[in-house]
C-alpha cells in the first residue's frame, strides 16, 4: 500500500541552535528535543534523566481523598474488599497491582482472608462491571469493590450495587459519559472537573496512584512501591497510551524493574519468547536477560500472552500469573497461558483470512470509507486483533463483529488522527453499550440494528474523515545525511527512550542512496541490503526492510532511492554495528 511521507516542521531555529550548544549535541538531536516541547537545559535533563520526584501528588486527583478514607475504614472494620478489573492486560495488571499491595499485611494492612479479586467472564458477562459480578460480591460478603480499568459508565450497575449494600471505588481512564456513577469515589482524570495534571494514565496507572496515595497517608516509603512499576509499564505498553509526562516516568522505572528484578510471572512468560535469561554468574544489577528489554518487547512478547488468558479461557489466570511469588508456580501458569496464546494465534489467523475473503467478495467495499464485517461464528476473544489486522490491510476505520449472549458485539480500530470513539458515539441511539478511546473501542447492539448501524457508521465517518487520513502516513522527524550518523549520535538517541505514542522512536529520511550490491530477499517477504551514496563507498550502512521484498527490483536497479528509517544496533557473532531499520522506500530523490 502506497504511503505518504510527512516531514515534521523544524523547531524554532534559535531554540534549536541554543539548545544544541548548551547540551553539546548536534542540531538534529536538539531539534528532536524541541519538537517534543523541550527548550531548556533543565527540561532536557528532566527528559533524559526521569526522576520519581517528578510524579504528581496523587491527591490532586478528584475523589482520591474519599477513596483512601473508605479503604482505611474497610481495613479497620475488617470489611471484605473485592478488587475487580477488566480481562485485558491493563485490567488484569491493575488488579494484580492493587490486590498484591493490599494483600501484603506489612504494607497494605488488609488481612488475606478479607481481600480477593474478580475478573468478569468475557463471554458470559462481557466488558466492565456486571450484575453477575455484583451478585458474587453480595453472596460472598464483600462490602467494598475497587473497580479498575472499568466502571466510568456503569451508572445502573453501581445503583444496583448500592441497593444491595455494596459500595464502589471506581478507578478508570476511559472517557466518562454524560452521567457519572454514584460511587463512593470516582478516580478518572478525564472527568471534566478533575484537575489532575496528567490525563493519559492507563487503568493500571490509576491503580498505582491509588496505592501511592494510600502509602503517603500511611507513611509507607515509596521504595516499597517500586516492585509494582513493572506491572504499570506492561499496561502502558499494551494499552497504547501516550508515553509522555507521567507515563514516561513510570515506563522508565518500570523497564528498569523488569530488566533488573522481574517478577516471577513476567520472567516465566518471557521463557516462551526468544528472550533468554542470563545465568546467575552473568547477570548484573541492570540486566538479567540476554538483552535490555524495551517497550516493544512488552507490546509484542508479554502483552499478547497475558491477553490470551482472557481471550481464550479465563482472565483470572492472567492475574494469578502476575501475583505469583515463586518461579515454579509462575511457570505452571505461564505454560497454560502460552497454550491459550497458541490457540489465540490460530484463531486470529483463520478469522482474519475469512474476513479478508468477505471484504474481497464485497463489490462495494472499495467505495466505502469504513470496514465493517460480521459473522456470528467468530470467536469474540480475537475480534479486536482481527480489527487491527484489517486496519493495517485496508486502512479504514474498522469494526469486526460477532454474536454473544443474544447481542452483536465487537471491537473497533481507527486510523491516524480519526476519533473512532466519537464516530461510534454518534451512532449511540442504535447501541446497547459502548466505550473506549480515540483509536480503539468496543460496542454491542441488538441483531436487528446491524444494517442500520453499518449504514449510519459509514455516513458519520464519510462526513468527518478526510481523504488524507485514509492514506497511511510515515511521519519523519528529520532529513539527515549518512555522515551524520555516528556512535555518539546513536548513544544520545537511545536516551530518548522509552518510546511510544507521543514519543515515538525518531524516523529519519535520507535521499539519493544506492545499494552497495548486497541486496537479497530474506525469507519470503524481507529485504536486506546496504546503502551508500553513488560512487562514494564511505559511509556504508546495512539496512533491513521487514515485509518489503516488493522493493527488491527498485533497490537493485542502480538508480537512486530514498529511505525513511529508524537507527538501531545489530549484533552478529559478537560484533555490534549500527543498522537502518527501514520503514519505507521510494524510488528517486523526490516524493
Amino acid at each position: 500500500m502506497e504511503k505518504r511521507w510527512v516531514i515534521k516542521e523544524k523547531g524554532d531555529a534559535l531554540f534549536v541552535k541554543s539548545l544544541s550548544k548548551e547540551l553539546n549535541i548536534s542540531t538534529v538531536l536538539s531539534n528532536l528535543l524541541v519538537q517534543r516541547g523541550i527548550k531548556t537545559f533543565e527540561e532536557a535533563k528532566a527528559f533524559f534523566r526521569p526522576e520519581i520526584s517528578q510524579l504528581h501528588d496523587p491527591f490532586l486527583m478528584k475523589d482520591m481523598d474519599k477513596a483512601i478514607v473508605r479503604i482505611e475504614n474497610a481495613i479497620k472494620k475488617n470489611e471484605k474488599i473485592l478488587v475487580y478489573g477488566d480481562y485485558d492486560v491493563d485490567g488484569t495488571s491493575a488488579v494484580a497491582l492493587v490486590y498484591s499491595f493490599f494483600n501484603k499485611s506489612a504494607i497494605g494492612g488488609c488481612k488475606s482472608e478479607n481481600i480477593d479479586f474478580y475478573i468478569p467472564d468475557r463471554y458470559i458477562e462481557g466488558y466492565g462491571i456486571s450484575i453477575i459480578g455484583i451478585d458474587y460480591a453480595v453472596n460472598n460478603g464483600f462490602n467494598l469493590i475497587i473497580a479498575l480499568d472499568c466502571g466510568i459508565k456503569a451508572v445502573e450497575q453501581i445503583q444496583y450495587a448500592k441497593e444491595k449494600g455494596v459500595e464502589f471505588i471506581i478507578c478508570d481512564h476511559h472517557r466518562p459519559g454524560e452521567k457519572i456513577p454514584e460511587a463512593v469515589a470516582v478516580l478518572d482524570p478525564k472527568q471534566s472537573d478533575c484537575n489532575y495534571p496528567f490525563k493519559e494514565l492507563s487503568g493500571c496507572g490509576i491503580g498505582f496512584k491509588l496505592i501511592q496515595a494510600y502509602s503517603i497517608k500511611n507513611n509507607i516509603p515509596f521504595s516499597d512501591l517500586i516492585q509494582y512499576l513493572d506491572l504499570v509499564v506492561v499496561s502502558i505498553a499494551s494499552d497504547i497510551v501516550p508515553v509522555t509526562g507521567e507515563n514516561r516516568i513510570l515506563s522508565y522505572f518500570g523497564l528498569k524493574q523488569i530488566n533488573s528484578n522481574p517478577r516471577p510471572g513476567i520472567e516465566a512468560i518471557l521463557t516462551f519468547s526468544a528472550i533468554k535469561k542470563l545465568d546467575s554468574t552473568m547477570a548484573t544489577e541492570e540486566k538479567v536477560f540476554s538483552r535490555i528489554l524495551n517497550i516493544n518487547d512488552l507490546v509484542f512478547l508479554v502483552g499478547p500472552r497475558i491477553n490470551a488468558a482472557g481471550r481464550i479461557e479465563d482472565g483470572r489466570n492472567a492475574v494469578k500469573l502476575l501475583i505469583c511469588e515463586d518461579a515454579t508456580s509462575a511457570m505452571e501458569v505461564a505454560l497454560h497461558i502460552n497454550v491459550n496464546n497458541t490457540e489465540r494465534r490460530s484463531l486470529d489467523t483463520s478469522i482474519t483470512q475469512l474476513a479478508i475473503e468477505m471484504i474481497q467478495s464485497d463489490a462495494l467495499h472499495s467505495d466505502r470509507k469504513t470496514t465493517v464485517v460480521y459473522s456470528p461464528e467468530w470467536h469474540k476473544g480475537v475480534v479486536g486483533i482481527v480489527a487491527s489486522r484489517l486496519t493495517e490491510n485496508y486502512y479504514r476505520p474498522t469494526i469486526v463483529l460477532t454474536q454473544s449472549n443474544g447481542l452483536i458485539t465487537g471491537s473497533a480500530r481507527s486510523v491516524k488522527d480519526f476519533d473512532i470513539y466519537d464516530a461510534i458515539d454518534s451512532c449511540s441511539d442504535l447501541l446497547e453499550h459502548f466505550g473506549g478511546h480515540k483509536y480503539a473501542a468496543g460496542l454491542s447492539f441488538k441483531p436487528e440494528n446491524l444494517e442500520a448501524f453499518r449504514d449510519k457508521f459509514e455516513k458519520v465517518v464519510s462526513e468527518t474523515i478526510t481523504d488524507e487520513m485514509l492514506i497511511p502516513e510515515v511521519e519523519i522527524d528529520a532529513e539527515i545525511e549518512l555522515t551524520e550518523i555516528s556512535s555518539k549520535f546513536f548513544k544520545i538517541l537511545q536516551q530518548f527512550a522509552p518510546f511510544g505514542p507521543g514519543n515515538m522512536c525518531p524516523v529519519f529520511l535520507t535521499k539519493g542512496l544506492v545499494d552497495r550490491g548486497s541486496a537479497r530477499i530474506v525469507g519470503t517477504t524481507h529485504l536486506r541490503f546496504s546503502v551508500i551514496y553513488p560512487g562514494i563507498y564511505n559511509p556504508e550502512y546495512n539496512a533491513i526492510a521487514f515485509g518489503q521484498s516488493h522493493y527488491f527490483n527498485d533497490v537493485i536497479s542502480g538508480k537512486p532511492f530514498s529511505l525513511c528509517y529508524h537507527i538501531d544496533e545489530n549484533e552478529w557473532n559478537g560484533n555490534v554495528s549500527l543498522q537502518l531499520m527501514v520503514k519505507d522506500i521510494k524510488p528517486g530523490i523526490s516524493f
